[in-house]
């Protein structure tokens, strides 16, 4: 990958080179930068948007789902027309006709223990934008072991979760604040439903969380959780803290 900006890179960059904050030097870094999105939903939509639009040189984007017209109401990368069609691969079309500097890799499947590695092998960077308690398990331990960043985010009826965990730092893990157990109820957006814009905020949160590790290249040494509640826009903030007993990182 080349280690300059083309002329035409300049031109659609351009508002990111005029603050100090990215620069010329942060660009180039989301040029070279390998992210990958697991769920091309509700928050994989808004996420997968602006990390292309950014200039994340390679997006790896996985998700065995087809567009279905429930869909429309909050996965904001589709369309009528896309209906019937693998979600990985619509969102290739879309995300192509967005930006066509970058690398994109659509994965129209279902991560699990035999294909993640070869999936996510390659980027530095995972969002989880997944709705089920497998899937989310199985990236923190992947993470943890290959030690990578993972951004995740949630959303449920009008509460949303944030949480990002640096694997390259010392940090807690998702299991450390979200215990595997048997108890834990099976609730998503089809069964228990989700008001729309907050996905946008969520999957929004998790796309600047990883432009802005990238962008500064230095590991995170803070966990935090960010509770939002939509229709009040207030928002609380927790310290996280890595438990000495976990059965993943601990």
């Amino acid at each position: 990958m080349s280690t300059e900006l083309s002329d035409k890179e300049r031109l659609r960059y351009s508002r990111h080179l005029l603050l100090n904050e990215v620069s010329e030097a942060g660009q180039l870094r989301l040029k070279q930068a390998r992210v990958a999105v697991v769920g091309c939903g509700g928050l994989g939509s808004p996420a997968l948007f602006y990390l292309a639009a950014s200039g994340v040189g390679q997006l790896t984007f996985c998700d065995d789902d087809a567009v279905e017209l429930s869909n429309l109401q909050r996965q904001i990368l589709y369309k009528v027309s896309h209906i019937g069609q693998p979600k990985a691969k619509a969102a290739g079309k879309v995300l192509a006709s967005l930006n066509n500097q970058i690398s994109l890799i659509p994965q129209p499947v279902k991560l699990n223990n035999s294909n993640i590695d070869s999936i996510l092998q390659d980027s530095d960077w995972i969002l989880d934008c997944s709705d089920n308690f497998a899937t989310r398990y199985l990236l923190n331990q992947y993470c943890v072991q290959q030690r990578k960043v993972l951004i995740s985010g949630a959303a449920l009826g009008t509460q949303g979760q944030f949480m990002a965990f640096d694997f390259r730092a010392s940090s807690p893990c998702y299991h450390c604040i979200f215990p595997k157990s048997s108890a834990q109820p099976v609730l998503n957006c089809q069964n228990a439903g989700v008001v729309s814009p907050l996905l946008g905020i969520i999957g929004s949160m998790q796309a600047m969380k990883a432009v802005s590790l990238i962008i500064s290249d230095v590991p995170d040494k803070h966990s935090e959780m960010i509770v939002v509640d939509a229709l009040s826009l207030q928002q609380r903030q927790f310290t996280l803290e890595r438990d000495t007993a976990c059965s993943v990182c601990g």
